[in-house]
């Protein structure tokens, strides 16, 4: 059971590694943005059961993914939240770079636990908020329900970009900008304290 909900979060997290952000007014058509979803969970569920695949090959085509299919520069700004404001243009660079290797390693360990979760992907609508919504859910293989997950995005039919992901009602933003915060909090609003865990989180302090 607890290999299964392993198996099941690593897959979630390879497709849904999305947060919260202020929609631009553009938004791609529902028809592009549910296409462009279904693409990227294929493509990840090729890399999650490619067992020929070494583990830095993993990771290297998670982080391709990732690149290609997130808007990594908007999330890691509303991920640091006001303090991105404080940060000065050396610690945002920094950071920026860090965050990417944060997500890349602390998910990509997880790839080889995949099972054949199956990955359904329904009809996407546009909202009034100026975001395209792609419903979406994963099926587990320990017979539990199945993970709710739901995809917003923005930008054009032929360049769409994922903002927001949310998890069975819950947006990923949430708990890394509140994890964030709470460690620039806890050692006295400095940047450099977030700085310094990230690089132990990724392997690098």
């Amino acid at each position: 059971m607890r290999l299964a909900r392993r198996t099941t979060f690593a897959l979630v997290a390879m497709l849904a590694l999305g947060f919260g952000l202020a929609a631009p007014a553009m938004a791609a058509s529902p028809q592009a943005a549910t296409s462009f979803i279904k693409t990227l969970g294929a493509e990840a569920i090729s890399v999650l059961a490619d067992k020929s695949k070494t583990p830095a090959d993993r990771e290297a085509a998670f982080r391709t993914l990732f690149t290609q299919s997130f808007d990594i520069d908007a999330i890691s700004q509303f991920v640091l939240g006001r303090y991105w404001r404080t940060a000065t243009d050396a610690q945002r660079a920094e950071y920026q770079k860090l965050f990417q290797e944060f997500i890349v390693s602390s998910y990509a360990a997880k790839l080889g636990q995949y099972s054949g979760e199956k990955f359904t992907v329904r009809d996407g609508r546009n909202d009034p908020d100026g975001t395209s919504v792609v419903p979406s859910q994963v099926e587990r293989t320990d017979g539990g329900p199945p993970v709710r997950i739901e995809w917003r995005l923005t930008g054009p039919d032929n360049a769409p970009k994922i903002i927001d992901v949310v998890v069975e009602g819950v947006s990923m933003a949430v708990t890394h900008r509140s994890d964030f915060g709470s460690i620039i909090q806890n050692n006295g609003g400095k940047v450099e304290a977030l700085l310094t865990s990230l690089k132990k989180r990724s392997g690098q302090g």
